[in-house]
């Protein structure tokens, strides 16, 4: 079955778990993989690879040397994914136990990492748990690359999502908008992470809960 076929019966099947109307455009899928280091030996993660669009783009941008692994809470997609990219290292899992699978595979940092998981139907405690895993797994130095549907912009979760992105990171670069994706989406660009504090939180973040 084409990725397409099978990321749609997927999303009718658990449309909660994909938490996804279509699989992601070729445009946005260029896009996000921009991100991706073209030298040395990067390790690249991403998190909710679904159907795959976006993991091609990565792929073909990736150095020989470089390091792929995604991980994917949908057993349905992880079995597609194995059978048709064979290539790809894939960690059926929660995205929140990232740091755990870096180590599992003898790696401390990753350079980038790419998401396209729902931050608008995960809810607020898993925004911050998975921010959290993500600013701890990522190299100082690193890249964190998400999207954000247009027709999510203005939700109280949305904006809470963003204001979190700015206390977890020095920068975040808002790019413009994907119209040809389904829906239009747009890609913050994220860099130099901030490690949260003892309590889960970070410095000037009001949105997100302590720990505890």
């Amino acid at each position: 079955m084409s990725d397409t076929r099978t990321f749609m019966a997927a999303i009718l099947r658990r449309p909660k778990e994909l938490g996804a109307i279509a699989p992601s455009s070729k445009a946005l899928a260029r896009r996000a993989a921009v991100q991706v280091p073209t030298a040395g030996s990067p390790v690249v993660v991403e998190l909710g690879p679904g159907g795959g669009v976006i993991t091609d783009e990565i792929f073909s941008r990736l150095p020989r040397s470089g390091r792929l692994i995604a991980v994917e809470a949908s057993a349905e997609m992880v079995r597609h994914l194995r059978e048709t990219r064979p290539w790809l290292h894939v960690i059926h899992g929660d995205a929140r136990q990232l740091g755990k699978y870096l180590r599992d595979e003898g790696l401390d940092r990753a350079d980038t990492i790419i998401s396209t998981l729902p931050w608008t139907v995960l809810g607020d405690e898993a925004q911050v748990d998975l921010l959290r895993q993500i600013t701890r797994a990522l190299a100082p130095d690193g890249t964190f690359c998400t999207v954000l549907t247009v027709t999510a912009w203005w939700l109280p979760i949305a904006r809470r999502f963003r204001q979190r992105l700015g206390a977890a990171f020095g920068e975040v670069e808002t790019r413009r908008p994907v119209w040809g994706n389904v829906p239009p989406a747009v890609l913050y660009v994220c860099s130099r992470p901030r490690v949260p504090e003892v309590n889960g939180t970070w410095k000037g973040d009001s949105a997100s809960p302590p720990i505890g």
